[in-house]
């Protein structure tokens, strides 16, 4: 299979960007009952074509929302499905021993506030609506550029795992919902792929899954407690092969329709992370038997590693650099890290014996994650974000001269 490119461009952004004020505290206001959902609406799209018009006077083409319809990156795609249920809005709550205490993720959220957001469970089997939670966002943004651009908009997509991997084995449903994860995953696959083609039909061809739980497969302390966990029925080898399946049963998909991964350390209140660990373990596997076109990871820091993993890259398979932090505002050096473009590049010509500029051919450049993964974003300023994108822009510039 061959890889799209255009989608992905040579400067690309992960999708979420700083949210307005105004608007962060009308969806809170909402949320308490002390405002209107129609007092939102204009809020949103005003911040959306606002954050639209900046990605592209800073020369960005996959164009996105800014995920300013959200609160949290992953959208509300479990949430509006026949048989998924917000289980901590019932009378009563939950048993917090559904969770896996050690996925980084459920870790940082207890230690914030004992609850992890959306606790959402199968409390009946899984079916899509034939309702779309994502398409309004598609055609809203289809209103904001030409019609011979609608391709380039790019769409972020929950991951597959979301309310699968923080809890523990078969926790994902309630007793007597499903027997096995094969019978959950299956019906998560059906729900998947009909949303993709309510949104294909529509008209998007680039879309990114937003995904954490792939990574987490690289953290020493995660796989720690995964193996002390006797509950545990695979193994994490085994648990990350299976996912890989799911995933790739849930994005079966046309072949002009543009798929691309981000796996994500974690992006919380006050920019934290979640987990820490090199791609080593999981980059050959994932590269090779996750059927998307694209990689975005993430390459800020040395919690990710180095690029050593790339030499796996097969020839059809692209990578976004994450190497701008959206974490902080401080602004990283253009030289250093056109740099640091060029040695991952030498990576994926030793892996695959190539040349340098036939290997940047399968790169692109990128910040290495969202800057406001939840409603309040990062601790940096919205200055601060348009020197990053146009960083980004920069490098993409020098290292692929007049390409897109």
């Amino acid at each position: 299979m061959s890889s799209p490119r255009n989608p992905p461009f040579r400067a690309e952004h992960i999708g979420s960007l700083l949210r307005p004020k105004e608007l962060v505290e009308k969806r809170y206001a909402v949320a308490a009952g002390k405002a209107s959902k129609d007092d939102l609406k204009p809020l949103e799209e005003a911040s959306i074509k606002s954050i639209v018009e900046l990605q592209q006077k800073c020369g960005f083409h996959a164009v996105t929302n800014g995920e300013h319809s959200r609160h949290q990156f992953w959208g509300t795609f479990f949430e509006t499905l026949t048989g998924m249920e917000e289980i901590h809005l019932r009378e009563g709550g939950y048993d917090q021993s559904i969770f896996r205490a050690y996925a980084p993720d459920v870790k940082s959220f207890m230690h914030e506030k004992t609850i992890p957001n959306q606790v959402t469970l199968a409390t009946g089997k899984i079916k899509h609506t034939g309702t779309s939670s994502f398409l309004p966002e598609f055609e809203y943004l289809k209103t904001l550029v030409p019609k011979s651009e609608w391709k380039n908009i790019k769409l972020t997509l929950t991951s597959p795992s979301w309310y699968h991997f923080r809890y523990g084995p078969n926790k994902a449903y309630l007793p007597g919902v499903y027997n096995s994860d094969a019978e959950y995953f299956a019906d998560v696959a059906a729900a998947y792929q009909e949303e993709l083609s309510i949104l294909y039909d529509a008209g998007l061809r680039n879309g990114q899954i937003d995904d954490p739980n792939l990574a987490y497969f690289c953290s020493d302390e995660m796989l720690k407690g995964w193996k002390a966990d006797k509950e545990n029925f695979q193994t994490a080898d085994e648990q990350f092969a299976a996912y890989l399946n799911f995933y790739n049963d849930c994005i079966k998909r046309p072949s002009d329709f543009h798929m691309g991964i981000h796996l994500c350390r974690g992006n919380y209140v006050g920019s934290r992370h979640f987990s820490e660990g090199a791609y080593d373990r999981i980059a050959a596997k994932m590269f090779n038997d996750l059927n998307v076109s694209t990689y975005y990871l993430e390459y800020d820091t040395p919690r990710a590693g180095g690029f050593e993993p790339l030499k796996s890259l097969p020839k059809n398979k692209n990578v976004v650099l994450g190497v701008v932090t959206s974490k902080f505002p401080k602004l990283e050096d253009q030289k250093e890290m056109v740099e640091r473009v060029y040695k991952a590049a030498d990576f994926v010509s030793e892996g695959q014996g190539i040349s340098r500029e036939e290997a940047l051919k399968q790169l692109s450049v990128s910040p290495q994650c969202g800057f406001a993964s939840h409603a309040e974003g990062n601790e940096l300023g919205d200055k601060d974000m348009e020197k990053k994108l146009q960083l980004v822009r920069a490098i993409a510039e020098e290292v692929w001269p007049g390409e897109a």
